[in-house]
Order: C-alpha cells, then sequence, then structure tokens
C-alpha cells in the first residue's frame, strides 16, 4: 500500500513539474514570437504576439539630461517592421528572468539589436504578459538603449 501512495506522490509532482515547464515555455515562445515576426519583417504576425491593449515605452534621455518612458503605437511599430527588408532587424534577447502568477507573465531579458547583421544598441527587455483565452499575449514592454559599450 505504501508503495502505491508514493508513486501517486512521484506521479503528481512530475505531472505538476511539468505542466509549470509548459507554462514558462508557452510564455517563452510568445515573447520569441516578436522577434520571429521582426526578423521576418511580418507586422501581422508582429500584431499577433500582443494584446489589443498594449503599450510600448523606450526609456530615453532628452537633451536637458532628464530621463523619461516615451511612447510608441504597437501599429506603428508594426508598420516600420513591416517595411523592412526580411533579415535587417534582428533582435537577440537571452531571457533572464520569467515570472508567472496565473494569467500574468513577467520577463526581463537583456538584449542586442543588430541592424543589417550590425550591433545598433543593446538594453534590457521588460515584458508583462496576459493569458487571454489560453494564449500568451504581450500587454507591456519597455526597454532601455544604450549605444556604444554594450557589455
Amino acid at each position: 500500500m505504501g508503495g502505491k501512495i508514493l508513486f501517486a506522490v512521484a506521479l503528481l509532482v512530475v505531472s505538476c513539474s511539468a505542466r509549470a515547464q509548459t507554462a514558462q515555455d508557452s510564455v517563452r515562445a510568445a515573447v520569441n514570437l516578436l522577434f520571429t515576426a521582426m526578423k521576418n519583417a511580418d507586422s501581422a504576425q508582429l500584431m499577433d504576439a500582443f494584446d489589443d491593449n498594449a503599450v510600448l515605452q523606450t526609456i530615453v534621455v532628452d537633451s536637458a539630461g532628464k530621463v523619461k518612458a516615451q511612447n510608441y503605437p504597437v501599429t506603428t511599430f508594426a508598420s516600420a517592421i513591416g517595411r523592412l527588408p526580411k533579415g535587417a532587424a534582428d533582435e537577440q534577447v537571452k531571457i533572464e528572468t520569467l515570472k508567472i502568477d496565473g494569467p500574468l507573465a513577467a520577463v526581463w531579458a537583456p538584449y542586442h539589436f543588430y541592424y543589417n547583421g550590425t550591433l545598433l544598441h543593446c538594453g534590457v527587455d521588460s515584458f508583462q504578459l496576459i493569458r487571454v483565452n489560453g494564449t500568451w499575449k504581450i500587454l507591456y514592454i519597455v526597454d532601455t538603449r544604450k549605444k556604444g559599450a554594450c557589455d
């Protein structure tokens, strides 16, 4: 009898671990969809990566040295990406932190952005994602951008 209980507990632990891994993998896939769409210059696929209420922001320093967030409409971003040659925009990310709580996920990912093979800038992307009808969508991105020494 004890062996059956131990087996059932082990099966439950393995099952829960597999589900947690699947959830993290699906969040990673949602983030990677954005960068695949960028590299393919596919504005429709790019729009599909985002929630209808998504917000894009970049942290900038203005000419007076003031730090502020600059907003970009998702549709403007998608349109600009769609006009690029395929392969021109290549943002390479390394997901360092990924947290999930129900329908909310947070991702912290340092990146290097290459345009036509040349490093243009680097920084960190911070994502908030929402799970809608079983699919992860990007709800919010804010990033930093540095030129020059990236490492």
